[in-house]
């Protein structure tokens, strides 16, 4: 055998195993890749069915709604007042232990006017709860004020969740002296 021969056949003897080693490294790469990639996509379809189902029950507990669509309903009937105070579509809902306040900016709007917010309704606890229907079943962004005639009004927040679906979760369960008092009808 030649000398060049020789060297040949030693590097490959060499440089194979090193060869082997690299393939095998990127195969396992490969592989490693392909499972994280299935846990992503996993992880995708488990998002999308969540989201689904949050449009279902959105759709189901009527919260894509702006109201019950009784003008002549106490919902309805607020409605026209609230937007009288002002057309703004940005308001400000507020808990307290005997109401629920609702605020709004001013008529006309300018820059800067709609950090200016005046109260325009204060409903006494026993004409209007506020509830959450997707309470500890999907995470919302949508709030019922139910009046005591049974309509009702949805508020979507800017936050989800917002302070008062925090609130809402930390309330006791109905039958409670603390929840009677509240402006706030706990879910079970």
């Amino acid at each position: 055998m030649r000398p060049l021969g020789m060297l040949g056949v030693a590097l490959v003897g060499v440089l194979w195993p090193f060869g082997a080693l690299l393939a095998l490294l990127a195969s396992l790469e490969d592989l490693a890749e392909w499972l994280l990639s299935s846990k992503e996509r996993a992880r995708a379809r488990a998002r999308a069915l969540d989201k689904k189902g949050r449009k279902e029950a959105i759709k189901a507990h009527a919260l894509d709604q702006l109201f019950d669509g009784d003008w002549t309903a106490a919902a309805g009937q607020f409605l026209l007042r609230w937007y009288g105070h002002s057309s703004h579509p940005k308001r400000l809902l507020v808990l307290t232990p005997d109401h629920v306040v609702l605020a709004a900016p001013p008529k006309r709007v300018s820059v800067r006017q709609t950090e200016r917010m005046v109260v325009v309704a204060e409903i006494p606890v026993q004409e209007a709860r506020v509830e959450d229907p997707l309470l500890r079943i999907h995470p919302s962004d949508r709030l019922r004020v139910l009046f005591s005639d049974g309509s009702w009004l949805t508020v979507i927040t800017d936050e989800e969740p917002s302070e008062i679906h925090k609130y809402l979760m930390r309330l006791p369960r109905l039958g409670s002296t603390d929840a009677q008092r509240s402006p706030v009808l706990p879910r079970d």
